[in-house]
């Protein structure tokens, strides 16, 4: 088992969390895992990009190579752009709809995702409005680990596990709305193949 993560995204939509989530899980299914450390400003609306890398065997480099990842897994869509060079030709291109409009020259979403659909295999969800349906606006970037979950070869129950781990301290609230935000992100994706 092998699985190469670019998570992308801007300051502030929960890219960490979202790797911590995995971290716990790969290490719950006695995998390895090196992490990258974060590029880019982690302040609010700077451009952030981690790169996630899970493996069965040793791990020798934190960073991905051009062409080998798995997964560009964007809480934003611009971001997932940025990315592309990384993906591999069988990989997945997991990215939400909804824009976080940072610079006065952002492209017209029907280019951004425009481009992302060119992409042969590629999930598009406005993870921001299922975040919002299941009740907790914050959790968009749990709707988007869940939108990916079907294409990390980790068993769902330890992600979700993971998000157990990782949320715990906040209450049994919070842990339940972001395992509601992650089942209704795996939902569409295996919906939206």
């Amino acid at each position: 088992m092998k699985c190469d993560i670019v998570l992308a995204g801007v300051g502030g939509q929960g890219i960490l969390s979202i790797a911590a989530v995995l971290g716990m899980a790969a290490v719950e299914n006695d995998l390895y895992l090196k992490q990258a450390e974060t590029h880019g400003m982690s302040q609010r609306g700077g451009a952030v990009q981690s790169y996630l890398r899970l493996s069965d065997n040793p791990i020798y480099s934190d960073l991905i190579p051009t062409g080998e990842a798995d997964i560009i897994l964007s809480v934003e869509p611009m971001e997932s752009l940025r990315y592309l060079p990384f993906l591999s030709k069988k990989g997945y291109v997991v990215t939400n709809t909804t824009p976080f409009v940072n610079i006065p020259d952002y492209p017209e979403m029907e280019k951004v995702l425009g481009e992302v659909k060119k992409q042969p295999h590629h999930i598009a969800i406005d993870a921001d409005k299922v975040a919002k349906e299941v009740g907790n606006s914050r959790a968009s970037n749990m709707v988007m680990l869940g939108a990916a979950s079907p294409f990390i070869d980790i068993p769902f129950e330890l992600i979700e596990n993971g998000i157990r781990k990782i949320f715990t301290r906040k209450g049994e609230a919070i842990v339940n709305l972001n395992l509601e935000a992650l089942r209704a992100g795996r939902k569409f994706a295996e919906a939206n193949r």
